[in-house]
């Protein structure tokens, strides 16, 4: 029986091809195969590198790519990161045709480290609302999510190992909770964003997608040029996790709630500590702050567009008029508000000796297509604060996933991931999903 290469994890496929188990052009059929029985109902690729290209490249420089880090795996970006050579179309009509004459920062590192581009994967429109092709791998009437849609869907079906995002509000965070992958979102100014296309500088950041936490650690060191081992401390330590339901946001279903607080039971259990989060006006009122300051931006970044007001969703025009309506001084204000809080919330970590904030990843499972793309108010206040944040998929209702948001404190993306990891030891590998 032919092994099922694509269900492997980064780092296990590395593992076969150190010990000869695979090799590459093996795996990478594997890949393409999966591609092939599952992309014409899931609909997560934009452009495809062809086959034989793939293997064509892999052979040209067989000796390097046998030596190298990554070995010739393949990864995936989304459409709004620039490739040399292949178009990079940001989910638009107007930029349909532009092809960029240089990778992005984070394509060059990977491709550094031996991996081979397979290809680029839908984003809805400028990565806002306006959905593309793709539709949620658990059950096609549902939405994958936004504006990673085609990443998170790609690496959920298991038809690329990884795959880059890019977050604004909750455009990593949320479809990964929808498709059942693990993504994680680093500190602010934690990667490099050349030639990724900005949509609101204040809050865009670079994500990571896998199945999956030691996939997203070499991922990470790659783009940091830190050491590639995932020898990680074998002894856990007890820790504080602030409990936030997030209904103060908005509306969270019921199911989501009893993963999250079925969770919380799960960490008392194994000794940590649990407390209730005590600041949710703060993260409201942060939440509110984000939608004038990724507004603002938006109007400003996207002037080249605005001149082609037919060819933009009504969900683009509508940020864009707002954005434009806003004044100079509020937009500044809400900078220096979103500062204040953010010093609030950092000193409540530390007085309280709090590790990680434990959230909903989203309000609930996917929603029909018809819905939209899910609303991003989990996610909005973390990432105006630029903390550090994974998504595990630790919750399952009626077959859909639902993922849990750990947040961690500015720059303690590692220990963010350690935890990350043991939680998904703890609840994945063991087979103790919440399926609720």
């Amino acid at each position: 029986m032919k092994r099922q290469w694509f269900k492997q994890p980064l780092h296990q496929l590395l593992h076969a091809l150190h010990t000869g188990e695979a090799g590459l052009p093996e795996i990478a059929a594997s890949f393409y195969e999966r591609i092939a029985t599952r992309d014409e109902k899931i609909g997560a690729w934009q452009y495809l590198i062809d086959q034989e290209d793939y293997l064509a490249e892999y052979e040209s420089r067989r000796e390097f790519y046998r030596a190298s880090p990554l070995m010739g795996l393949p990864f995936a970006v989304k459409d709004v990161i620039d490739t040399a050579g292949i178009p990079t179309t940001m989910g638009s009509v107007i930029h349909q045709d532009r092809i960029p004459d240089m990778d992005a920062s984070c394509v060059t590192a990977m491709k550094a480290a031996g991996g081979i581009l397979m290809g680029k994967t839908v984003t809805t429109e400028f990565a806002y609302f306006q959905a593309g092709k793709t539709n949620n791998p658990h059950d096609p009437e549902r939405t994958p999510g936004g504006s990673s849609s085609g990443s998170a869907a790609a690496v959920a079906d298991y038809m690329v190992p990884v795959a880059f995002g890019t977050q604004t509000a909750a455009s990593v965070i949320r479809p990964a909770s929808y498709c059942g992958c693990i993504a994680y979102v680093g500190s602010k100014n934690e990667f490099s964003l050349r030639n990724i296309q900005p949509l609101a500088q204040s809050l865009d950041s670079l994500g990571i997608l896998g199945n999956d936490v030691l996939d997203i650690i070499l991922v990470r060191n790659i783009l940091l040029h830190k050491s590639l081992s995932l020898a990680l401390p074998g002894k856990h330590r007890s820790c504080v996790f602030g409990i936030f339901s997030g209904e103060i946001l908005g509306a969270v279903q019921d199911k989501m709630l009893e993963t999250l607080y079925g969770c919380r039971k799960e960490l008392l259990e194994q000794g940590h500590q649990c407390i209730d989060f005590p600041l949710p006006q703060a993260i409201a009122e942060l939440t509110a702050l984000h939608g004038q300051i990724m507004s603002y931006e938006v109007a400003r970044n996207l002037i080249h567009e605005q001149q082609q007001p037919e060819a933009l969703s009504t969900h683009m025009q509508d940020l864009i008029s707002s954005g434009l309506a806003l004044p100079y001084q509020d937009y500044i204000a809400a900078l220096q508000r979103a500062d204040a809080i953010k010093h609030t919330l950092l000193q409540w970590f530390d007085s309280n000796d709090v590790d990680f904030i434990l959230a909903p990843a989203a309000s609930g499972v996917a929603p029909y297509k018809s819905e939209g793309t899910g609303a991003p108010f989990m996610s909005r206040a973390w990432q105006l604060v630029g903390l550090p944040v994974v998504s595990l998929p630790l919750g399952y209702y009626q077959k859909m996933p639902m993922g849990l948001q750990l947040i961690g404190k500015p720059h303690q993306d590692d220990a963010l991931l350690l935890q990350a990891r043991q939680l998904q030891q703890r609840f994945l590998h063991a087979g103790a999903v919440l399926a609720v």
